[in-house]
């Protein structure tokens, strides 16, 4: 079922896109049927440019015969739509499950737009039940890691922080050829205060809290689609 309702959610979104627009294209399972939709318009005749957060939405968007750009190319975008690991009803999200949360930060960012795209599952009273991904250079880990922690402890907050490994046993590696440090922090009472200290780490490359980005989301529910903030 979980399917079908990213796939209801994606559909939504994918009625939000006109003629001539410069589109975000995230990364993950849902995005990839927003990907999917948008691919099927594209060849029936309707004219976009897209942005893909990631390699693997980058080879989807090709196989579905998306134009693609870069920001460097197009630097003004006019809509994004991603998923995401938990939203809340502030439309503050944590994202990076898929690993792709630097390039999705900046694409979101430069977006007039960014639409959330979910199953209702990921809809949460308090943001932190989802490990919140913390994108870090390989060099000083340790180092890096014990300032983590340090701040955590700092704000009253404490919870396990995993190193992301690939199926293979090895480190996964972003787009970026950076690490990510999984934060199991269960709930996290003051996103914005962690946001804005964790920028503040040497050696931390950004994080999975996207606060001020979303403007609007679809949620897909049994009982069908929940609409929240401005489409």
């Amino acid at each position: 079922m979980s399917d079908n309702l990213k796939r209801a959610a994606a559909d939504r979104a994918a009625e939000l896109v006109t003629d001539g627009m410069r589109l975000g294209l995230g990364t993950g399972s849902t995005a990839a049927h927003f990907v999917s939709a948008v691919g099927e318009r594209v060849r029936a005749g309707l004219k976009v440019v897209g942005v893909p957060t990631s390699e693997a939405t980058r080879e989807q968007a090709q196989r579905e015969g998306i134009p693609l750009s870069t920001l460097d190319e197009t630097p003004d975008l006019d809509l994004t739509v991603d998923g995401a690991d938990e939203i809340d009803d502030d439309l503050r999200l944590i994202k990076g499950g898929g690993g792709a949360l630097l390039r999705e930060k900046i694409v979101a960012s430069a977006s007039q737009r960014m639409i959330v795209i979910a199953d209702g599952s990921k809809l949460v009273s308090k943001l932190g039940r989802f490990p919140l991904p913390i994108e870090v250079v390989p060099f000083g880990l340790t180092a890096t890691e014990r300032a983590i922690v340090r701040l955590l402890d700092s704000l009253g907050m404490s919870g396990e922080l995993v190193l992301r490994h690939a199926p293979d046993g090895a480190a996964y590696v972003t787009d970026g050829g950076h690490f990510i440090l999984d934060a199991h922090l269960e709930r996290i009472e003051k996103p914005n205060v962690l946001a804005s200290t964790l920028n503040n780490i040497p050696g931390v490359v950004e994080h999975g809290l996207f606060l001020g980005l979303a403007t609007g989301a679809i949620l897909a529910t049994g009982d069908g689609l929940v609409e929240l903030g401005q489409l």
